[in-house]
């Protein structure tokens, strides 16, 4: 698990923003942590491609250099890529490979021992593509429904396990050569050293996977979190608790926070659940309307359960 403090950091830093399409808000915390090591994203218009929007967490380990230069530029790698915009699922698969080389082959970086997860999601024309490397997650809210937009890349994964054997590498306790509790990931280079592989076939690799949704009218909120979060509360549990709350009127970053405090352990012995750094980037969809409908909308359904729920009980 790392290192821990005696006592969590509990502060928060916490930001949001709006336009007609969407209403964002973010929050991060410490935790019982030594370090904050994410980093996270949330951009409603891409410079480079105005009307895009790009959202995403990275969640470092062994430092917070890879997570914190991904943050600041991965979104540009996509954008610059020569597959983007007529194929965003083959250019933000390029892209992480890109970002790990420009890091990589970057020697103002030294010896770098750092790595990061990296949960990215875009939006462009009613399209949602979401590119996953790691443990951290995004999940989708469709008419009180969950979507699972990723899926965890864990050593023990068929798929994974075999890549990582392949590489030249074993999977022990769960852990790549019983050390790194994730399989793909930004930066890791020590794991990315088998010049007989290609990037996307190393022991741990950059290389994403992508989903890809349409939008409609249906679609209420994406989550964005580490695995922080998910180590606690599941999928459902994670939509249900922040549905619950647009239905009260809260704001997107008071929901974050809210979010975070419930899975925040109550001490460091839980065997790491609810001990590690915690971000989360909720993304409630607008649709050119006010953030009133959409709370009207998750408060109507919250009544519908609780007749649903008292008619059960007679």
């Amino acid at each position: 698990m790392g290192q821990t403090l005696s006592e969590p950091i509990t502060s928060k830093e916490s930001s949001y923003c709006q336009n007609d399409f969407f209403k964002v808000g973010s929050s991060c915390m410490q935790g019982w942590r030594v370090n904050m090591e994410d980093s996270h994203t949330h951009i409603l218009s891409l410079p480079d491609d105005p009307g895009t929007s790009f959202f995403a967490v990275y969640d470092g380990h062994g430092g917070a250099t890879v997570a914190q230069y991904a943050g600041k530029h991965l979104h540009k790698f996509i954008v610059k890529r020569p597959e983007y915009p007529n194929d965003i699922e083959l250019a933000m698969k390029k892209a992480f490979l890109d970002i790990d080389d420009a890091m990589l082959y970057d020697e103002s970086w030294g010896e770098q021992m750092a790595g990061s997860t990296a949960i990215a999601v875009l939006i462009k024309n009613h399209k949602l593509y979401c590119a996953n490397a790691g443990d951290s997650r995004a999940v989708a809210c469709i008419n009180g429904k969950t979507d699972i937009l990723s899926i965890d890349h864990k050593p023990n994964n068929e798929i994974e396990t075999k890549r990582i054997n392949d590489g030249g590498g074993y999977v022990e306790f769960n852990r790549v050569n019983g050390n790194l509790a994730l399989s793909r990931a930004l930066g890791d280079f020590i794991f990315k050293g088998n010049a007989k592989k290609k990037a996307e076939e190393q022991i741990v690799t950059a290389y994403p996977d992508v989903e890809t949704r349409e939008i409609t009218e249906d679609w209420e909120f994406v989550v964005l979190a580490c695995d922080g979060i998910w180590d606690v509360m599941s999928n459902e549990e994670v939509v249900e608790f922040c549905r619950k709350r647009i239905g009260m009127g809260m704001y997107p970053e008071e929901i974050c926070e809210e979010l975070m405090t419930q899975c925040l352990a109550p001490d460091c012995q839980m065997g790491g659940l609810g001990g590690d750094n915690m971000t989360v980037v909720l993304v409630c969809f607008l649709h050119e309307k006010p953030y009133e409908k959409l709370v009207a909308k998750c408060a109507d359904a919250k009544k519908d359960n609780t007749t649903e729920e008292e008619i059960d009980l007679k």
